[in-house]
């Protein structure tokens, strides 16, 4: 009964360390992924969390400090880089970060210090004299870490196709497509009018179709976003040419002249009646004397996010919001601010499931016309500042109307970069969240973890070492890698021989974030080593075991006894060449006996020693042969006890002497 006991005892702490491993597993994973998604703010009450768990501190410091660094809180960043800016092998992209935030603290020499230092590492980065010439805080600093790839989508036409968003399973556009069903050809440019289209989205052999109902008209209609009202049914928002109830309203008056505003753009509400969408609604912020479009609701429905070049804006067009309001009407709209909006224009504006705002811009620093740009938000929804989502998202012609999934990783971008099948043209994007490579080293005969192991991380193609860590108390480590690379981890310990693992990130799945490689280490086969001891000393002519030699012995009762229970071992004893050899035999064989019944006192198994042996001076380990022809210290090496190993694994089978 007592054994069953035992054995449910420790089989509910493994259950319990699994559950609770799972859990900081699972904290981890909600932390990045509202990091991945730019919500900074959210994150850093979830690494907080993360850092009292012991195994994952330092990835929580080191996200602590990013997120600080990206809200600007340049004070707060300082202390987590403290936490771990001087540990041996970190990644060089840290140094760079951290005099980021020294010199947006203020710390300009120090600042410089950390530049050097990362600038021997990274001799071709040009990071630091962008970042320095153009202060573009938050995009030099996002770049530095994520990527993205882009590819054209497959029912692009030589025509314009743009303006993304997914809802049930089929992907909607606008497209200026001339199929059977255009009857108007546009004058400027000799394409369709847009119309709004759709096609299943992971359905490859799938053809668009224009969408059914009256939301298309004989005019431009682009940018569609599905919504609900007050009672929770489903409607849609959406772009279109000054063109309601069947009235064209595309002429305003100016010095008592009528003019002519065919670009004048407005924001309508469709909703399904009988299974057939109708255009419902005006929207009350629409005027005809400037233009509204391009509309985006965030995921609790409350707020309407949309383009305008209304008059006292900072701009050309601005990004505004309105809140919805219970019933369904819109309030006042609300310019986005001077964070967000520049002397530029600032239009297509999307907002994810974390409240993040994206939008296009040819105001903010870019690589071409329009750039897609995220923004950063503090704790109680405030803009801090803007991110550039960099290359090749972002191209040096004009990039808009960026969507994406829930996951944060897949959506749509629109372009007319070149090589496109037509003017503007859509393309999805895969998101690559930084990647690293992260597990656990133990050891081969106990699976245990181990600590302090050096992992050091290289370039199969160059063999330049990347990067250096140490394994924590659980045996765990962390490092960032790059995709697309072949790797070699060594690992190494005093205690435990060097063990190469290959691997490759050519072939990890764009979602993944971690790569796991788990080590385990065999020891080496010497107790002194494993059990790390120093000189075991006896009193000279005397065989009993002193205070500091105990010590040391209760080093290799732990080693028999807790780290390696199935180690068998034989003892050695010698002693140095003064005095005859019957003399000598005789103390090294009490020295021996002695040794061998403290170990034996205190806990190790007597099978677990077969013999135990004195060979007085006749195994020395130099060339000393009398008291007066070595040094004390050389004389002294002579006198040792030696604990060979004979099994470490396994059924113990030999008897002891």
């Amino acid at each position: 009964m007592m054994k069953k006991n035992y054995r449910f005892v420790v089989l509910l702490a493994v259950v319990l360390v699994s559950v609770a491993a799972t859990a900081q597993s699972s904290l981890r994973r909600q932390a990045d992924e509202l990091f991945y998604k730019f919500a900074y703010a959210k994150a850093i009450p979830e690494y907080e969390k993360l850092a009292l768990k012991e195994n994952h501190a330092t990835h929580a410091w080191q996200r602590l400090a990013e997120c600080h660094l990206m809200l600007r809180d340049f004070e707060k960043a300082l202390p987590y880089f403290d936490r771990f800016i001087n540990d041996d092998g970190l990644e060089p992209d840290h140094y760079f970060k951290y005099g980021m935030a020294l010199k947006s603290a203020g710390k300009e020499e120090e600042a410089m210090d950390w530049f050097k230092r990362y600038k021997k590492l990274a001799k071709n980065d040009a990071r630091i004299k962008k970042y320095l010439k153009e202060g573009n805080f938050a995009s030099v600093l996002f770049n530095s870490r994520e990527s993205y790839e882009v590819e054209e989508v497959p029912f692009n036409t030589e025509y314009s196709e743009f303006g993304t968003f997914a809802h049930g399973g089929r992907l909607y556009f606008s497209s200026s497509r001339i199929d059977e069903k255009s009857e108007n050809i546009y004058d400027w440019n000799n394409e369709a009018w847009l119309d709004i289209y759709h096609i299943e989205e992971d359905n490859k052999d799938a053809k668009p179709v224009k969408l059914e109902g009256d939301i298309n008209s004989k005019y431009h209609e682009s940018s569609l976003v599905f919504s609900t009202n007050h009672r929770n049914d489903t409607v849609i928002y959406f772009t279109r040419n000054n063109y309601f109830g069947n009235k064209e309203g595309f002429y305003t008056k100016k010095e008592g002249y009528e003019v002519e505003s065919l670009n004048n753009l407005k924001i309508y509400r469709a909703e399904s009646i009988d299974g057939k969408w109708k255009v419902t609604r005006n929207l009350s912020m629409n005027a005809d004397h400037y233009s509204s479009g391009h509309p985006s609701v965030n995921t609790e429905r409350t707020y309407l996010f949309f383009a305008s070049d209304k008059p006292g804006g900072y701009g050309g067009t601005d990004i505004y919001y309105a809140q919805i309001h219970a019933r369904g009407g819109i309030g006042e709209p609300v310019n986005a601010g001077p964070v967000v909006n520049t002397a530029g224009n600032e239009m297509f504006p999307y907002v994810n499931n974390e409240g993040q705002l994206f939008f296009s811009s040819d105001g903010h620093p870019g690589f071409g016309q329009l750039d897609v740009f995220a923004t950063v938000l503090d704790s109680v929804g405030n803009f801090q500042d803007v991110i550039n989502l960099g290359k090749p998202l972002n191209s040096e012609k004009d990039d808009f109307g960026y969507y994406a999934h829930n996951n944060g990783i897949d959506g749509y971008v629109s372009s007319n970069r070149k090589g496109g099948s037509g003017g503007d043209d859509i393309y999805r994007f895969r998101f690559y969240p930084s990647l690293q490579v992260e597990g656990k080293v133990t050891d081969a005969i106990n699976q245990q973890p181990l600590d302090s192991v050096k992992i050091s991380l290289f370039n199969q193609e160059t063999t330049e070492l990347v990067a250096e860590t140490y394994t924590d108390r659980d045996g765990r480590y962390e490092i960032y890698i790059d995709r697309k690379r072949n790797y070699m981890i060594e690992a190494s310990r005093k205690t435990h021989p060097k063990k190469n693992v290959y691997f490759s990130t050519f072939s990890t799945p764009r979602s993944d974030r971690v790569i796991n490689k788990d080590i385990t280490l065999d020891p080496v086969l010497d107790v002194k080593v494993l059990a790390g001891l120093n000189k075991i000393y006896f009193d000279f002519n005397k065989h009993n075991i002193r205070p500091d030699a105990a010590e040391e012995l209760d080093k290799v009762v732990k080693l028999m006894t807790e780290t390696y229970p199935d180690m068998v071992i034989k003892l050695e004893s010698h002693t140095d060449p003064v005095g005859s050899h019957a003399y000598n035999d005789n103390l090294s064989e009490r020295r021996a006996k002695s040794t061998y019944e403290y170990l034996i006192e205190n806990g190790v198994p007597r099978h677990h020693i077969v013999s135990y042996k004195g060979f007085g001076e006749r195994q020395p380990v130099n060339d000393c042969k009398t008291k007066t022809d070595c040094p004390p210290e050389e004389l002294e090496l002579n006198r040792r006890t030696e604990f060979p190993i004979i099994q470490i694994k396994g059924t113990v089978v030999a008897k002891s002497k």
